[in-house]
């Protein structure tokens, strides 16, 4: 439901937002709100809406999902032959050539949920998405430690705060949008597998 004509209101408690978007039905843009000893900047629907274009959005979040990848792959694929085949396994590691379609879905999963997220008005927007491109620094950043420094330990020590950061980020995202959480939970259900593999 829209509270009159103002529905962006920054740095607002969800429960403080009806009293506060009543008072505001006639109030020209840029006014200064107090409510609660809150002051409050709002911004009309039309304003806010031509300040962020659906591609610009997108950007947002593809490109840097499609940098975590190419990060990825600049250090897996060099050492795999080299390194990587020469490593004790467990018996239930998957093959070589798995591992990039699967990828592919999840990184796809993973733009679609930013986006999702990223398209709503919320409070608490922010600090999810802010979770959301920890884990992917983090997912970028493993492979280098493992497959980059030849380091299992590194990566171990990378991957475990990863996947507490992407169960971080699908409860934040469920209080938002609950599709681009569960878009999140093949990710966590990856990641918690190849943390087994990191062993």
């Amino acid at each position: 439901e829209e509270f009159g004509k103002f529905p962006y209101c920054f740095d607002v408690p969800r429960v403080w937002r009806q009293p506060l978007f009543q008072q505001m039905d006639d109030k020209p843009e840029g006014t200064h709100v107090i409510d609660n000893a809150i002051i409050t900047r709002c911004i009309p629907m039309n304003t806010r809406q031509k300040a962020i274009s659906p591609w610009f959005r997108a950007a947002i979040v593809i490109v840097p999902v499609i940098a975590a990848s190419l990060l990825g792959q600049w250090a897996t694929y060099p050492n795999l032959a080299s390194w990587y085949a020469g490593l004790v396994k467990p018996s239930f590691n998957p093959p070589n050539w798995i591992f990039a379609p699967v990828w592919t879905v999840l990184y796809l999963l993973m733009a679609y949920s930013a986006w999702r997220v990223l398209k709503i008005a919320d409070a608490e927007r922010r600090f999810a998405l802010t979770l959301f491109f920890l884990q992917l620094a983090l997912n970028a950043m493993w492979s280098w430690l493992f497959f980059g420094l030849h380091n299992p330990l590194a990566g171990l020590l990378d991957i475990v705060p990863q996947f507490l950061l992407i169960l971080a980020t699908i409860d934040r995202f469920r209080r938002i949008d609950l599709t681009a959480a569960f878009c999140l939970v093949p990710l966590a259900a990856w990641v918690a597998f190849a943390s087994l593999l990191n062993f």
